[in-house]
């Protein structure tokens, strides 16, 4: 094996392998140093299992409580959380195998272990130095983390991260998830579906903190009405881990009271990948936060070596690394790409209903004192929602009243993460509501509340 290339990336997750594709597209010689499976987190232990998971944990809520009144009756239903999840593990390795054959026919050398930076553009695998003529590009992504100052340290049994929920043999009977972010809220559906008592923990003031604050509200609604215990507000101050169950300590308006658990999930945030990897030895400097830092163009303070995907900044999306990986290689390359659009990165939690966003919340709109227009359509009111029984949930644009370019869009729906598409592409291209209500939505669709939600910011919605 050659032992110089063009570029080699460090990393083989999303944002990783991504950029090895375009850059073998663009002519140069690649490799990636990956020491797992290929895919990275979003693979084989993040987004894709989890969605697998999530399908199965829909299914049988609908078989539970929605199927009489459909007309289908069902006998005695049995759950098995391992069933699902062998499932949800044959979904992760098909992708993963899928990126190993996207390496080979696009003839990217792919190099086990783990890689340590060098000076120079050089790359340390055991005992082997691999050399990048034109770049290093840095895609070590992130993992999960615990909370070891109040006794939250993942122990892989009791006090678990999604890696260990991802391959559980059964669901537990009762569970204490710890961040209602995204991670968070979708374990919560998962196992209450499954039969799991469930206890969602924040320390903000509600969950989803980072959503406009009327999905939140309404997720919180949605989850409440399922038997999820919804605790926003509420900081953990301490724990006590036995063998099969875990005590937390919480505190809620200066009151401190127990809550008993066979397990706590802990999905409150991620560390970054960048110890022990040789980077600010050779000359890559980290921000206050931890991130690695980059230029305008990803280049970091090191000549000829790039970061992309977590390590790189907010927001820590698999599909922003992915664009920052296409990004970097046709930069190395020569090419000028188009800069990415950070402020128009569509956000999706999978829940049931699902939650998805661009731009700015309606809170970020007041605190920087813009002139704006909000428009909101109820799923209630939209016969497709209707019919299918997926009447939780709303479309919700906001405009700013002097050019009617969208300021943001937030939805609530049995399908937002598929819907939310239509919003990114306006805003890419700097459409008005006006040009977005112009264009005929099929009836009956989920889609026409966002027309529907347009004209309201205009007031003039046909409706409501």
């Amino acid at each position: 094996m050659s032992k110089t290339f063009d570029v080699i990336i460090l990393g083989g997750g999303p944002a990783g392998y991504v950029c090895a594709i375009r850059s073998a597209q663009l002519g140069l010689q690649t490799a990636v140093i990956e020491r797992e499976k290929l895919g990275g987190v979003c693979v084989n232990v993040g987004c894709i299992p989890s969605k697998a998971l999530l399908h199965a944990a829909h299914v049988a809520h609908l078989v539970q409580h929605e199927a009489a009144d459909l007309g289908i009756t069902t006998g005695p239903v049995t759950l098995d959380y391992g069933v699902a999840m062998k499932r949800s593990r044959q979904v992760a390795e098909q992708n993963s195998k899928g990126v190993e054959f996207l390496m080979k026919k696009h003839k990217v050398t792919v190099i086990r272990g783990t890689g340590v930076l060098q000076t120079g553009r050089k790359i340390a695998v055991d005992k082997d130095v691999y050399v990048a003529s034109k770049a290093v590009v840095i895609a070590t992504g992130s993992r999960v983390k615990g909370v070891p100052q109040i006794g939250l340290d993942i122990n892989k049994t009791t006090v678990i991260s999604t890696d260990e929920a991802l391959f559980l043999e059964r669901a537990p009977t009762s569970v204490a998830i710890v961040g209602a972010g995204a991670v968070g809220m979708e374990f919560a559906d998962i196992f209450n579906a499954f039969g799991s008592k469930v206890t969602l923990i924040e320390v903000l003031p509600r969950i989803l903190p980072l959503e406009d604050a009327d999905a939140s509200a309404t997720l919180a609604r949605s989850y409440k009405k399922r038997g999820i215990t919804v605790r926003a507000g509420v900081k953990v101050t301490g724990a006590k881990v036995a063998k099969t169950e875990v005590t937390l300590e919480v505190e809620s308006n200066g009151k401190t009271e127990s809550v008993t658990v066979e397990k706590v999930l802990m999905a409150a945030g991620r560390a970054l990948n960048v110890e022990h990897n040789g980077f600010e030895a050779a000359g890559v400097k980290l921000t206050d936060r931890g991130f690695i830092q980059v230029d305008a163009n990803l280049r970091t303070t090191a000549d000829g070596v790039y970061a992309i995907g977590d390590v790189a900044g907010p927001p820590m999306l698999a599909h922003k690394g992915s664009r920052e990986g296409v990004f970097v290689a046709e930069h190395i390359a020569g090419h000028t790409p188009h800069p990415i659009r950070y402020d128009n990165i569509p956000s999706v939690t999978y829940c049931h209903p699902e939650v998805a966003s661009i731009g700015l919340t309606e809170e970020a709109c007041k605190e920087q004192k813009l002139d704006y227009q909000v428009g909101k359509f109820p799923l209630t009111a939209n016969g497709r929602a209707r019919a299918a029984n997926e009447t939780d949930g709303f479309v919700k644009i906001i405009r700013d009243t002097k050019y009617s370019e969208i300021l943001g869009a937030h939805i609530v729906a049995a399908h937002a993460s598929e819907m939310i598409h239509e919003l990114a592409v306006a805003r890419e291209n700097e459409y008005t509501v006006e040009e977005i209500e112009l264009a005929v939505h099929a009836h009956p669709t989920l889609s026409e509340a966002i027309a529907e939600a347009a004209l309201d910011s205009l007031g003039r919605v046909m409706h409501t």
